[in-house]
């Protein structure tokens, strides 16, 4: 065999695994179809992240990288600021993140990886999976000359992102619960000089007629930043011209924004990616599990993509482990359920999002502080943490909140 263990891309979940696999004594190889770096979009980490690239001690080696430091997230509309200090969450852990370029963080974490002696092939395009034989799963591949190559393991991870291997070849897609939408971004140099505006602080900005349109502005620490709009599906047909100049027009519609890229240079081609939502039948099966993107996606909005990535690596690891040492694993209790408990709880907070309810709330100026303080932990990635009555039965809670406000 070619190893204990084959993962399917070097992503984030792809390289925490690989890495933490291989501090328990087993063999790893890693399935990469780009070449790093390469660029990708969730750029802003949650803070939950800290503690599983701290369990792939890996954390050392981003912090030496000088990202920019981030300790919450801003929100805007209609002229109205408010803001969410990570610092002040329910959850204990930690309170600060980065926020980072992936096409360098994802290098980091893959060479992290490498350097503690896990292979990674670059370029090598997964064809076909067949796990009909148990304990000797097989997937092949195609470089970029075009050659042909047969592997085998005990145990395939697919950590494949919006590549979702796997689910195409094994017939495990199913459509999202979420209305498909269309995301349009870009890197900018921002030159802000506003001095009220805090660069270590995600910016979610909502446009002024549409509440369920919104923008990210992501600061970096190199003086760029990264600029998006989320619409549905539809919005952007309506909009002529070169993608770039659409998404430039689009987000001087929202004062804060216009405020404060009024000398930005916009010198990057935009890009758009479309129905990203996405669920499958099952996150496991005979001989492998689907990690972060590649098993289930909901939306940017609250960066929860590569927390959950991690998080899915975090869960899975040690079942993996155990299962290569021959003992049982459930994998439906452990893995599954145990992973869908936190996604539940940020799909209830995505749906209220698009609503509007969770922006009313969000913006509430009566704002409890206790209250304020489990929703910051949800901000902050902690949706696992069943201490926080918000992450129980999450949208009966937010409506309970909502109630509440509006009778006060």
């Amino acid at each position: 065999m070619d190893a204990d263990v084959l993962i399917i891309g070097a992503g984030p979940s792809g390289s925490v695994a690989a890495k933490m696999l291989k501090q328990l004594g087993h063999q790893v190889v890693i399935l990469e179809k780009e070449q790093f770096p390469r660029f990708s979009i969730g750029e802003s980490l949650l803070p939950q992240c800290m503690a599983f690239m701290e369990d792939a001690d890996m954390l050392p080696a981003v912090v030496a990288e000088g990202f920019q430091f981030k300790n919450g997230a801003a929100f805007s509309r209609a002229g109205k600021l408010t803001e969410f200090d990570f610092t002040q969450k329910f959850s204990a852990g930690w309170g600060t993140t980065f926020q980072v370029p992936r096409a360098h963080f994802d290098k980091v974490l893959a060479d992290s990886a490498e350097a503690a002696g896990v292979p990674i092939h670059y370029q090598q395009t997964i064809l076909a999976a067949d796990f009909s034989n148990p304990g000797q799963a097989r997937l092949t591949s195609v470089d970029a000359d075009g050659i042909h190559k047969e592997w085998s393991a005990k145990m395939v991870l697919d950590a494949s992102g919006f590549g979702r291997v796997l689910p195409r070849l094994l017939d495990l897609e199913t459509p999202s619960s979420l209305s498909p939408r269309r995301a349009l971004f870009t890197h900018i140099e921002d030159r802000i000089t506003i001095a009220d505006y805090d660069r270590n602080k995600i910016l979610i900005a909502i446009h002024p007629k549409f509440h369920e349109i919104w923008y990210w502005l992501i600061p970096f620490s190199n003086g760029r930043c990264s600029l998006g709009v989320v619409t549905p599906a539809g919005f952007l047909d309506d909009r002529s011209g070169e993608a770039l100049e659409v998404l430039k027009a689009i987000a001087f519609e929202e004062p804060r924004l216009a405020e404060l890229l009024v000398d930005a240079r916009f010198d990057t081609p935009a890009n758009t990616i479309g129905g990203y939502s996405a669920n499958v039948k099952q996150l496991y099966g005979q001989d492998f599990a689907l990690l972060g993107n590649a098993g289930e996606f909901l939306d940017p909005v609250f960066s929860s993509g590569v927390t959950i990535a991690m998080k899915s690596a975090s869960l899975a690891v040690p079942l993996v482990d155990r299962q290569l040492r021959g003992e049982p694993v459930n994998w439906s209790v452990e893995y599954e359920q145990a992973l869908r408990k936190g996604i539940e709880v940020f799909r209830a907070y995505v749906e209220a999002w698009y609503d509007g309810r969770f922006q009313q709330i969000i913006f509430e100026e009566k704002q409890l502080a206790s209250v304020k303080a489990m929703i910051c932990s949800i901000l902050a990635g902690y949706a696992w943490d069943e201490a926080n009555p918000m992450t129980q039965r999450s949208a009966n809670k937010i409506e309970a909140i909502l109630a509440t406000y509006q009778t006060a």
